[in-house]
């Protein structure tokens, strides 16, 4: 999955990919989720990961796999309560080692769409930019581009912007300016908050 060119390591532990995209593919039992490589230019490289997401499960739980055969995961979120508005995610790789963390800030949600996000060293809080947009796709079903922007909640500086593009199919452009989050817990994130839009 990682190239050294292309993928740094700030740690033994933290692999940090600083831009890919994600794009979900809708079908009616579940939502697949494909991780790809973003390439200098803007197009798209290889795919880095793969996850499909049941809808309605009682306990969210999401794999993401080397391919789209599913024959080797890689790392993975899960829930930590049974169907929760605020429930926190722990987000592990494949050997079950924790990697950080990402919970919905439900009051804050009845607006805009609001999430904490954890790792070792660092907090960080995100929203969706806009209450407009966050307003309009409350009232109607409309493929508006829901951008997020999650700062340092000491410092301010942004360490994770993900910003769906204007389609009827959802693609996200996600963008890790901080060393510090590991693209396994990015991409956790961009796929868990599209999913968690709607609730």
């Amino acid at each position: 999955m990682s190239d050294p060119d292309e993928v740094t390591t700030t740690s033994p532990t933290v692999q940090h990919l600083p831009r890919f995209f994600v794009k979900q593919h809708f079908t009616v039992l579940v939502n697949r989720y494909t991780i790809i490589e973003a390439l200098d230019d803007g197009s798209e490289g290889r795919l880095l990961a793969f996850a499909q997401q049941k809808r309605l499960a009682m306990r969210e739980k999401v794999t993401f796999y080397e391919d789209e055969e599913r024959t080797r995961p890689l790392f993975g979120f899960r829930a930590r309560q049974v169907i929760d508005a605020a429930a926190a995610y722990d987000v592990t790789g494949a050997d079950g080692s924790a990697i950080g963390s990402f919970q919905k800030d439900f009051a804050a949600s009845l607006i805009r769409s609001s999430f904490h996000l954890r790792a070792p060293g660092l907090e960080a809080y995100g929203q969706e930019r806009s209450v407009l947009v966050a307003v309009l796709r409350r009232v109607a079903e409309l493929p508006l581009p829901v951008h997020f922007t999650f700062g340092d909640t000491v410092t301010g500086s942004p360490v994770l912007t993900s910003e769906r593009q204007l389609s009827l199919r959802d693609r996200y452009t996600v963008e890790v300016p901080d060393k510090r989050v590991d693209f396994r817990l990015a991409a956790s994130v961009a796929v868990g908050v599209d999913a968690l839009l709607g609730r």
